[in-house]
């Protein structure tokens, strides 16, 4: 496996030790933070104090992908978004993930400045494949969802978990290798929450390594999810060490970005983890 990443502008990622994605909705509906950073210079400064923290990529997102969710239209998402890639751009030349699924949205942004698209629906919108496709140093990363956000948490089921998300994997790389997006562009997520109950998420995280058959870096996204609030019986606000504990065990098996509401304290955490990871003492 590549613990590289290529990126627009010929910059590279380095994933020799996990690195964090700090997330940051210009959303007025998400689940945990929505409406706190949709005003640009808010987002601006909150995408900031998340590089100082220790994210090394800011995920913009500008349409919510909670369980029942409403869709957004293209004019809002825009509209929310490349303000905040733009400001971000002017004042950092951190690395922007964009998270949405629109293909004109993953065109503007990529114009912005974005450096990654973060795609819950992994290319499966219509020209989302075709507009990647164009952009050869962009990184792509691809999720697994069963069903779609209004709906994906009324009653998922799976013959056999495993088989079927890494089919789905097979099948979206094949699809991306045949529209010309070379395999080291991509980034994979099992998708924690997305169309999978309690006990799914749970094996998810205790197999993770598992997705590591793909050679290709993993994502891990379980910041302050209810997979965690309904594990401990704890409120959005109350999430902060079940998400640390999540980080960590992912970590530990194999995710190379670990995707976090909370980044100074998961930096802490990997910090730690690193230090024991390569055996450093004083």
């Amino acid at each position: 496996m590549t613990n590289e990443l290529k990126l627009p502008r010929g910059r590279k990622l380095s994933l020799e030790t996990p690195v964090i994605m700090g997330i940051l909705n210009v959303t007025p509906d998400s689940f945990s933070d929505g409406g706190q950073f949709i005003d640009p210079i808010t987002a601006l400064n909150q995408a900031m104090q998340l590089l100082n923290d220790g994210a090394q990529i800011i995920d913009i997102g500008g349409e919510s992908t909670r369980p029942g969710a409403p869709d957004v239209s293209l004019e809002d998402e825009l509209a929310r978004v490349i303000p905040a890639i733009k400001g971000i751009r002017e004042h950092s030349d951190c690395i922007i993930s964009i998270d949405t699924s629109k293909a004109m949205v993953m065109e503007q942004a990529l114009l912005a400045g974005a450096d990654i698209i973060n795609d819950v629906r992994a290319l499966q919108d219509e020209g989302a494949l075709e507009v990647v496709a164009k952009h050869s140093d962009v990184a792509i990363c691809l999720m697994h969802m069963q069903g779609q956000p209004r709906s994906m948490q009324s009653a998922p089921h799976y013959d056999d978990l495993f088989s079927e998300i890494n089919t789905f994997f097979t099948q979206r790389i094949n699809a991306c290798e045949t529209a010309g997006i070379k395999r080291e562009q991509l980034i994979l997520d099992p998708g924690f929450g997305f169309g999978k109950t309690l006990s799914h998420n749970y094996q998810i995280l205790a197999q993770f390594n598992d997705f590591n058959q793909f050679g290709l870096p993993l994502l891990a996204g379980l910041s302050r999810k209810s997979m965690i609030g309904n594990l401990l019986n704890r409120d959005t606000s109350e999430r902060l060490a079940g998400s640390l504990a999540g980080a960590l065990i992912a970590a530990q098996n194999g995710a190379k970005i670990i995707r976090v509401h909370d980044v100074k304290e998961t930096a802490d955490v990997l910090g730690v983890y690193q230090a024991c990871d390569k055996g450093i003492t004083q």
